[in-house]
């Protein structure tokens, strides 16, 4: 499939997803350890993070504290890697359809979440996808 032109303006169109078990925390490590800087942040009531994206030159990374119902979630244990790619597609149903026709294992079917409508698969590698094309 060719290169998604069907994304946010100005966003990659592969994200690497990475999980924390203290996303706030992370973020705040981030910014000042590292230099990123924050585009977005979506947080509770209680100012927890649960999602965020940061920026570094033309670089983007996604970050949270994971989502239980999609099997992801930070954790404390340095010995676990805690991460997704997540991509752009342009028409993410057919994407899935091809995705399906070759075997791969589907994770979680199409949904609607939040402003994208996605899925997620694992690849022969054990390593997993996140596929989304913007709702609207």
């Amino acid at each position: 499939m060719p290169a998604s032109s069907n994304r946010p303006a100005g966003a990659p169109q592969v994200l690497p997803y990475v999980y924390y078990a203290d996303a706030a925390r992370a973020l705040t490590f981030l910014v000042e350890a590292f230099g990123f800087s924050e585009i977005e942040a979506l947080r509770d009531d209680e100012g927890n993070v649960w999602s965020a994206q940061l920026s570094t030159g033309d670089g983007v990374v996604l970050m949270g504290p994971g989502m239980p119902e999609f099997g992801t979630r930070g954790v404390d244990d340095p010995a676990e890697a805690t991460s997704r790619v997540f991509v752009y597609v342009d028409d993410v149903d057919a994407h899935y359809e091809q995705a399906c026709a070759a075997s791969a294992e589907i994770i979680t079917d199409l949904a609607d979440h939040g402003p994208n409508r996605i899925y997620i698969a694992r690849d022969c590698g054990d390593q997993q996808w996140i596929f989304a094309t913007p709702l609207g």
